[in-house]
């Protein structure tokens, strides 16, 4: 295998043993990372070294040099990187420079290499980067490839005098520059599919470390960055020779590949590298620029300071809590602090920096990691006093956090955090990696402390509840047995331990059961209360629902979804309170729900109703109300005319309603929150005349959707990374009344209209239903009755099951 060295770099001197020496360096067996873009650094000096060689020879022009800036001053060029140069020259005759360099740029874009290119004085260089922060950062980088090494050294020398002059007001335009492009990109270590350079936490954060390190004003903390980095660029090259394109951005189809280039197990794995090293890159500029910041309000307080007080001031020290005091907007150690003898500090440390409002500082976290003594475990009642009051800081208590984990104090305290740490989540509704979603839960939680009797025990347990994605299975099972682990670490007693187990077990139960249950049928909140088992736990599980919720993204929590689960904590409370339950009777209808199901009754045929969400949520979309008098098909011809006017289904209820005429037969009520796919949202007489045309007979709707769904699943085909099989399930013992199907899929256009028309063909009356999309999955469950009404036996409900999955191509 030819290794880098083997390369000689006087061989690529012209076009051609430039571009085999290049196909050598990005082929398979070729070494990649440091060694991989030294090589391609080297080779393209020496062949651009040669070009500009024979070019100033043969134009006659001696005073220039060609400088390597940017990415490739730097020495990381990735395989599809672009090349920056600048032909430096001392402007005695520019014609000859002109001719010069286009004897170096037209090579350069024969072999369709992307080039960034200037010709430029040095003075000419200088003012542009003091015009241009962009220009400036990348002259901080500048290395001799060719020429006058002169020109060179000079210019780097005024650049860098420069930077370092004008660092009180450089300093804080790069930090803006660096705040608009994390708004922007977003958090690197967070994103499904991030942008390698961009984002904040990375490629171009690294940059803005040096450039901050360059300035003499602060430094970055060097363990692990250098890694981090390495990561990253490790990442651009594979995903560059997977795509073929100089791209950034990690996307899901390509991570895989990525993934096996680099010789990770998946994508997951490559996923949490990538986080990590970001992680690192984060909070290194955070602290960087919180001590640059400081570094800059301090030279221009000082000289005032010591005019007035005729010397330099001693720094003032307020004091937050035993052996814990705030200097300089910092939390620090005291002077009688003993590190090595007190194990709480750490959390005492963390507990008052956040509650405080202020970072700790970072050689104050790295001197606790090397001197601080483990917690006995159990922990002692102080230690979980102080974690419970970190966690109550909320927004707060975030940096803090991120500050124990960069130097391993949060794994030490928690082990089973690690399996947790800088995990991906593979869902769209999920903003955040699970341990960040769980801290984000717990800052939730900590605005709904007041709501509850037991505040320690919601906030534990949000900052636990996902601790079983670390693990295969069912994380709400994995993570009951964690929780309560380590809420006996912690210290708790043995009844609230159950409790926090018992929340975790069952985070998910009032969210599941009030969007997917019919909440009428006495049964539903029954199986709720039984698995609650008072009203202590009930109260802690509805906060611990509601800060789940918020914390996981926009899509996961609305107005409609909060009413819905406050409805069922009503109906819960009371069963737990020994209220008597009333049997499942019809809902009471709204005065205009009432007025539509009158004149369904009235025109003997569908009414329909579109109106805005009073609630202001525009990701559900608008309310659409469909009253029709109970016939077979209803359900799959009002989702097919959804579908067939390309709106998309958020939410959807359906359920019969008696009619307030005397002797009036049932009306279908069906209220769904749509949204248009595209354009805007039809009106609802269009939708009308289009459900009546499909119940009549005389619109065939199955082959209007046909084309849609074959185009949908040929795009799916296509996809390198395919979403997981349909599954149809029966929830044994949901409701007395009826059989309960949950239809859990990938969402897609067309969805309800086949698991209506599965239901028909399968000779079921569907009694209600609760329709819930979730980013790309669709969560759905179905009371079904026999002809006469009665629940379907075992085998019959099965047979059911397996027909709408066979539909739906499970």
């Amino acid at each position: 295998m030819a290794s880098v060295a083997d390369i000689d770099p006087a061989e690529p001197s012209g076009p051609g043993g430039y571009a085999a020496a290049r196909l050598q360096l990005l082929g398979a067996d070729s070494p990649s990372g440091p060694p991989r873009r030294s090589g391609l650094s080297r080779i393209t000096d020496a062949w651009l070294s040669a070009l500009f060689d024979t070019a100033a020879r043969e134009s006659g022009v001696r005073g220039a040099a060609l400088v390597a800036v940017g990415g490739y001053g730097r020495g990381e060029l990735s395989p599809r990187s672009d090349l920056d140069l600048l032909l430096l020259h001392d402007g005695r005759d520019s014609g000859a420079v002109a001719a010069l360099a286009d004897r170096v740029w037209y090579p350069v874009w024969d072999l369709g290499i992307a080039l960034d290119h200037s010709v430029r004085t040095p003075g000419e260089a200088r003012k542009v980067a003091g015009d241009d922060l962009k220009v400036h950062l990348g002259l901080l980088d500048a290395r001799h490839v060719a020429g006058d090494p002169g020109l060179t050294a000079g210019l780097r020398t005024a650049v860098l005098t420069d930077w370092r002059n004008r660092a009180a007001g450089r300093l804080p335009e790069l930090r803006a520059l660096c705040r608009e492009r994390a708004q922007r990109a977003g958090e690197l270590q967070y994103l499904l599919e991030p942008d390698l350079k961009e984002a904040h936490g990375g490629l171009r954060d690294a940059t803005a470390l040096r450039a901050v390190a360059a300035s003499w004003v602060a430094d970055a903390p060097r363990e692990g960055l250098a890694t981090a980095r390495r990561t990253l660029l490790d990442v651009r090259d594979a995903l560059h020779l997977a795509t073929g394109r100089a791209t950034d951005r990690l996307a899901l189809q390509e991570q895989d590949q990525v993934a096996e280039a680099l010789g990770l197990l998946d994508a997951d794995v490559l996923l949490r590298q990538v986080y990590e090293a970001a992680r690192t890159l984060a909070y290194a500029s955070e602290v960087t620029w919180r001590e640059a910041e400081r570094v800059l309000a301090s030279r221009s307080v000082r000289p005032r300071l010591k005019a007035l007080l005729g010397g330099r001031p001693a720094p003032e020290r307020t004091p937050l809590a035993d052996g814990v005091v705030e200097q300089d907007g910092e939390a620090v150690l005291a002077r009688t602090a003993r590190p090595e003898k007190d194990a709480v500090l750490v959390l005492r440390t963390a507990a008052a920096a956040a509650q405080a409002g202020v970072p700790v500082n970072p050689h104050v976290v790295r001197q606790l990691a090397k001197a601080a003594p483990p917690l006995p475990v159990p922990w002692p009642a102080a230690a979980r006093e102080e974690l419970v009051t970190l966690l109550g800081a909320a927004e707060a208590a975030v940096p803090v956090w991120a500050a124990l984990e960069a130097e391993g104090l949060v794994t030490r305290l928690l082990p089973d955090w690690e399996r947790v740490r800088c995990r991906p989540q593979r869902n769209p509704v999920h903003t955040w990696t699970v341990d960040r979603h769980l801290v984000e839960t717990a800052v939730r939680a900590a605005g709904m402390t007041r709501r509850v009797g037991r505040p320690d025990l919601l906030l534990v347990a949000a900052l636990l509840h996902d601790i079983g994605k670390g693990w295969p299975g069912d994380h709400a099972v994995v993570g009951e047995t964690i929780a309560r682990d380590l809420a006996e670490r912690i210290g708790f007693d043995a009844v609230d331990v159950d409790v926090i187990a018992t929340l975790v077990r069952h985070h998910l139960l009032l969210v599941d059961t009030a969007t997917r249950r019919d909440l009428d049928d006495p049964a539903t909140v029954r199986a709720v209360a039984e698995t609650v088992g008072s009203s202590a736990t009930l109260e802690l599980l509805h906060a611990l629902t509601e800060a789940d919720a918020l914390a996981t993204g926009p899509a996961a929590w609305s107005a409609w979804r909060a009413s819905l689960v406050a409805d069922l904590v009503q109906r819960v409370g009371a069963v737990l309170a020994g209220q008597p339950q009333a049997e499942a009777g019809p809902a009471a209808l709204s005065a205009e729900q009432e007025r539509l199901t009158v004149e369904a009754h009235r025109t003997g045929g569908p009414v329909v109703a579109l109106r805005a969400r009073e609630e202001g949520d525009a990701a559900l979309g608008v309310e659409l109300s469909v009253a029709v008098p109970d016939q077979p098909g209803v359900l799959p011809a009002v989702a097919g005319v959804l579908a067939m006017h390309r709106l998309t289904v958020r939410t959807a209820e359906i359920r019969p309603a008696d009619v307030p005429v005397e002797g009036a037969e049932p009306v279908l009520l069906l209220v769904w929150r749509v949204a248009a796919a595209y354009g805007r949202l039809p009106e609802a007489a269009r939708l009308r005349a289009d459900l009546v045309r499909v119940l009549d007979g005389s619109l065939d709707l199955s082959s209007r959707l046909a084309e849609r769904e074959k185009a949908y699943a040929a795009g799916v085909r296509r996809r390198s990374v395919q979403p997981p099989p349909p599954r149809v399930t029966v929830a044994a013992s949901a409701s007395r009344h009826a059989t309960v199907l949950e239809v859990r899929a990938q969402d897609a256009p067309g969805l309800l209209h086949r698991i209506g028309r599965a239901l028909e063909e399968a000779g079921v009356r569907v009694r209600s239903a609760h329709v819930s999309t979730l980013g790309a999955s669709a969560v759905d469950a179905f009371y079904v009755t026999g002809g006469a009404g009665e629940p379907l036996t075992a085998r019959e409900a099965a047979g059911v099951a397996r027909e709408v999955g066979a539909a739906l191509g499970g």
